[in-house]
């Protein structure tokens, strides 16, 4: 290794310790993990996964309309009861189990 500098950022703190719990149960610390970063950058010449924008992105009254429209359909369900829900999601469970 050539000279050596010191690197710092600041980040969320829930967020670094997300990660460091990540990395160690790799085996590695974040430091070790950060310069596998920089090393697989320089390697690529970009970053190292893809970073792109969608094809499509949808509009706040596209969102809104999305939303309102799902809210009409569920307005428009029969009343379920505990049990009738309950049977469904075992009838579900007992055909998913059947096609294994």
């Amino acid at each position: 290794m050539g000279n050596q500098v010191l690197n710092q950022f600041r980040s969320d703190k829930t967020l670094r310790d997300e990660c460091v719990a990540i990395y160690e149960a790799m085996g590695m610390d974040l430091n070790t993990a950060f310069r596998m970063f920089m090393e697989r950058t320089k390697m690529v010449r970009g970053l190292p996964f893809p970073a792109v924008l969608p094809e499509s992105r949808i509009t706040r009254a596209e969102a809104k309309a999305a939303l309102d429209g799902l809210r009409e359909e569920a307005a428009n369900l029969p009343e379920m009861t505990l049990e009738e829900i309950n049977a469904e999601i075992s009838a579900a469970r007992a055909e998913r189990k059947a096609k294994k």
